[in-house]
């Protein structure tokens, strides 16, 4: 009985104290492919990515209601740092749906225009006078919403300093700039939800009294980034110090939100379901020792005699830093690799029918010769000039040319695929096959129908261990013909470890731009975006891989990429254009799908 009371309760109490409207509530995700281009087309930082942010506690002013109800402590806002913009996962603020979704389009044109805030009252007032005198379309969609937001925030029961503050702020939306300085108040004003806000959490760096007790004393590797929205963190001195003295209070022994110990990687702890995603507050212990299972990033590479054999003692290549905006020369060790050990094989029996279909069809690309008329000396006789000659002998002063010669006419292209064998491609697809054994697939349909076309064509693999290690696998280049040897070293192909992307393309760029082709086609299958296990992640990945391809099409040539990732439309039109990619939905699809869309990027009909 009482439980049911307290539900009553609750459900009342949460009624009273509502003021977001769920029937008109817009989610973030579904808006994201408008949002994202939208972004950077108003200017803003070039690789930021758009993902939802986690609400924070505010010390707003709250009514009788919801303070019972225990609501309204905590909000959704907008801000970003060097890595992403983050909106809200989920915007009920007024009770039109239309106006919800153009508070995303505002929030983040505003967040276009203010990249950084240092003073959240000044700079948000400057960022909405700019943006509404360069975008003046923008002035009805922030008019209506100006007007919904005043509604809400002139029903607030305020005194004295509290009021003055929230006056100065009404002003400042409905006059932008006319306000200089906010009036202090206790606790903290309403959230605006037409402003942007400062980032809640930097990262988080470990100082020198944190470093971690590692064996050769120089801390622990760089912290992985989670894909989740990021929380609120705390130090702890964690040092041991009260040893035999437990001192908490008995009504918070069962609950878990007070310390929760991550640090620990052992498999008696496999099964145990806490996890950061389930906590507000994530705290971070000091004088703690590093797990045992870092060494295996380290441990992982195969010993020399059972890896593949390196050729020559690698290349120095540049990366791009985009926090300096400049080239980091000789940074990146890429090592070309030789299946030296791979056996020659015939092509398999599951794709001999395929491949039978795709050299016919390919076949008619190959050279044709054609027939140069009017040559002073060739082959055969041209009749038609001879027979001009001799009925009109004294029509021309030139030299009798009445013969013909065989001229080939060749398609000037060469094609370099370049394919991505991180350790993702050993995810299963079903279960019969994995990533890898349709990317093989791939690779040998794709050389079948390019050898019946004659087209110059090479084939390298890459996959990474940080930048000392930048694995390149040579498949097929220029100069070698596709054979039983080719074969064998596709059907040898395994999972790698990481995708460092920027490097694999300088190298294919510099090999590609030595052929005297006309037409150079870089192609690119990767199934997911760049990532290694240092700092290659994120936005630092992404811009290191545009200025890669930027180089290429410098060079004069024309890279294309095909993935499989679903998320490909929230980075890759920024690497490579609007047309310089293309997602397979269906992954079994892609051996048959790969020569079609050579056909289609070299006008080949």
């Amino acid at each position: 009985m009482e439980e049911f009371v307290g539900n009553i309760w609750h459900r009342f109490i949460s009624r009273q104290s509502a003021t977001a409207f769920p029937a008109a509530a817009v989610t973030l995700e579904p808006l994201l492919p408008q949002l994202a281009p939208f972004f950077r087309a108003l200017g803003g930082p070039a690789g930021l990515q758009l993902e939802g942010a986690e609400p924070r506690p505010f010390r707003a002013p709250r009514r009788l209601m919801q303070k019972l109800a225990g609501s309204h402590t905590r909000f959704a806002v907008c801000w970003q740092d060097s890595r992403s913009l983050r909106l809200p996962p989920v915007i009920a603020q007024f009770d039109s749906p239309a106006l919800n979704e153009a508070l995303y389009f505002w929030l983040t044109a505003l967040a276009a225009q203010q990249p950084r805030l240092e003073h959240w009252f000044e700079d948000n007032q400057r960022a909405t006078a700019t943006l509404l005198k360069k975008r003046p379309g923008l002035a009805r969609s922030y008019d209506a919403l100006l007007v919904a937001t005043l509604q809400q925030r002139q029903q607030l029961m305020l005194d004295d300093a509290a009021l003055d503050r929230e006056q100065a702020i009404q002003q400042a939306l409905t006059s932008p700039g006319s306000i200089s300085t906010l009036p202090r108040a206790p606790g903290d004003p309403l959230p605006v939800p037409l402003w942007l806000y400062p980032a809640p959490l930097h990262a988080v760096s470990v100082a020198a009294e944190d470093q971690l007790d590692t064996p050769d004393g120089k801390g622990s590797a760089p912290a992985e980034q989670l894909q989740q929205p990021r929380k609120q963190a705390r130090r702890i001195d964690d040092r041991k110090e009260t040893d035999g003295l437990m001192i908490f209070q008995l009504e918070a022994l069962f609950t878990r939100v007070e310390h929760v110990e991550l640090d620990r990687v052992q498999e008696e702890d496999l099964d145990d379901e806490s996890g950061p995603e389930d906590l507000d507050i994530i705290t971070l212990s000091r004088q703690r020792r590093a797990g045992a299972g870092k060494l295996k990033f380290d441990l992982d590479l195969p010993a020399p005699q059972y890896d593949e054999l390196p050729l020559g003692d690698g290349i120095r290549l540049p990366e791009w830093d985009y926090r300096r905006q400049q080239l980091r020369p000789d940074y990146c060790l890429l090592q070309p690799m030789l299946a030296d050990d791979a056996l020659p094989a015939a092509l398999p029996d599951h794709l001999q029918s395929p491949a039978r279909r795709l050299r016919n069809r390919f076949s008619s690309l190959k050279p044709q010769r054609s027939w140069l008329r009017r040559q002073p000396q060739g082959e055969e006789i041209e009749l038609d000039s001879w027979l001009d000659h001799l009925t009109q002998p004294g029509r021309s002063s030139e030299p009798v040319a009445c013969f013909r010669q065989r001229q080939p006419v060749e398609r000037d292209l060469s094609c370099l695929l370049l394919a991505d064998i991180s350790m993702s491609t050993d995810a299963g697809i079903n279960a019969d096959q994995r990533v890898i054994d349709v990317i093989r697939d791939s690779l040998q349909l794709f050389a079948e129908a390019l050898s019946a076309s004659r087209d110059q064509f090479a084939i390298y693999g890459f996959s990474s261990i940080r930048n000392k290690q930048v694995r390149y696998h040579l498949l097929k280049n220029f100069n070698e013909p596709y054979a039983d040897p080719v074969r064998g070293r596709i059907q040898a192909l395994k999972p790698g470890f990481y995708t460092r992307i920027g490097a694999a393309i300088r190298q294919s760029t510099d090999i590609l731009q030595r052929q005297r082709s006309q037409q150079k086609l870089l192609l690119i299958i990767s199934d997911g975006k760049p990532n290694d296990i240092d700092h290659y992640e994120g936005r630092y990945g992404i811009e290191d891989t545009r200025q890669a391809i930027q180089q290429a099409r410098k060079a004069g040539l024309q890279p294309f990429c095909v993935t499989i990732d679903e998320q490909a439309a929230d980075y890759l039109p920024y690497l490579f254009g609007d047309r310089g990619y293309a997602v397979v939905s269906d992954l079994s699809r892609l051996p048959t799908l790969l020569p079609k869309l050579y056909l289609n990027l070299t006008h080949a009909h």
